[in-house]
Parts: C-alpha cells; sequence; structure tokens
C-alpha cells in the first residue's frame, strides 16, 4: 500500500476511516481544476523528494442510471462530458486540437468489480444529459488525464450514492457513510497485508 497514492475529492468520503488503514490519501476538493491542481501538485512534489507513488487510485462517490445503489464500480475509461465544443465540429467530450483522446482508457486493476466508463463534468447531475454516461462524477477525467500526462499507472473506483436523477441531491449526503464503509473494505482487503 505504501506505494499507492489514494486520491479523493473530500474527507466526508472517507470519514477518516481509511488513514487507520495505512491509506496515504490525498484530498482534493470538488470539481476538475481542483483535482488537476492537487493532484499535479503533489506528484511534482513527489517526483522531486524521489517518492512518485507506483499507482494514483482514485476514491469516491458517483452517480448512475444504469448501476445500483451501493455498487463499487471500477472505471476504466474516462471522458470530459462538459467539454462541448460540437458547433465547431468537434465531438462532445473532445478537447480541440489536442493529441491526448477525448476518452482516455486504462487498464482494469480491479476485475472482479463491475467495471464502466466515467463521465465527468463540474456539474452535479439530477437532469438530461447530453452523452451516454454509465458512471456520473466531477474529477476522475482530470485525475486520469494528469496521471496520463505524467506516465503515472491510474486506476479510479467509484461508489454509486444515487441514480443521477432527481433525487440525487438528496440520496447522496445520506449515503456517504456507506461508501466510506465500503472504501474502507475495499482498501483494506486489496491493499493490507
Amino acid at each position: 500500500m505504501k506505494d499507492t497514492l489514494f486520491v479523493m475529492a473530500l474527507k466526508q468520503e472517507a470519514m477518516g476511516l481509511l488513514e487507520p488503514l495505512g491509506a496515504d490519501v490525498l484530498y482534493t476538493g470538488i470539481g476538475k481544476v481542483n483535482a488537476a491542481h492537487a493532484l499535479t501538485r503533489e506528484l511534482t512534489l513527489r517526483r522531486y523528494e524521489g517518492r512518485l507513488p507506483a499507482r494514483v487510485v482514485n476514491l469516491g462517490t458517483a452517480g448512475s442510471r444504469c448501476f445500483r445503489t451501493g455498487d463499487l464500480i471500477a472505471c476504466h475509461q474516462f471522458i470530459q462530458r462538459d467539454m462541448d465544443v460540437t458547433p465547431l465540429g468537434f465531438a462532445h467530450g473532445e478537447t480541440p486540437y489536442e493529441s491526448i483522446p477525448s476518452m482516455l482508457d486504462v487498464p482494469v486493476l480491479f476485475a472482479d468489480l463491475k467495471s464502466g466508463i466515467c463521465c465527468s463534468g463540474d456539474s452535479f447531475v439530477t437532469g438530461d444529459l447530453a452523452m451516454d454516461c454509465q458512471v456520473l462524477d466531477m474529477e476522475a477525467y482530470a485525475l486520469a488525464k494528469v496521471c496520463h500526462l505524467e506516465a503515472v499507472p491510474f486506476a479510479a473506483v467509484k461508489y454509486i450514492t444515487d441514480g443521477a436523477d432527481a433525487e440525487a441531491a438528496e440520496h447522496w449526503p445520506e449515503r456517504l457513510r456507506h461508501a466510506a464503509e465500503a472504501f474502507a473494505g475495499f482498501v483494506h482487503s486489496r491493499f493490507t497485508v
């Protein structure tokens, strides 16, 4: 576990359950900009100090319209759902004039979990979407892109708290404790001796 950096948006998603297991956790704040800034800064510091992690694992809550509440999902593809330059002829999710693919693929590290495509954006989804998304969060694409650019292996596991629907804002805070317990069980079963 000492070679793994766990990255989460909020301390409330872990509720203090990961650090006692020996997990090295970086909390970034909500949203793609906060996530990208915090992880880039941390990786830069660790590279300078000669202690770059062997992998980054993002743990976080998410909504989904195809997975059940309480599921842990190993995300293997990431797209930026709110990048929309379609009026200029670009695909939804594509960043214009960039060589990095609009959908980032990572190896599946946790094959025993259900897997899915994670769509990240700077909005809490409670209604219609412009694209078909399996898992909806607010940070994973940014974290995956930073790791891609920094050549650090990346994985993400999401706990489904809600259906990304009209009740999502009500269900998300109620299910944080369940998410934290699920993440603690996940980390304990896979990363502790």
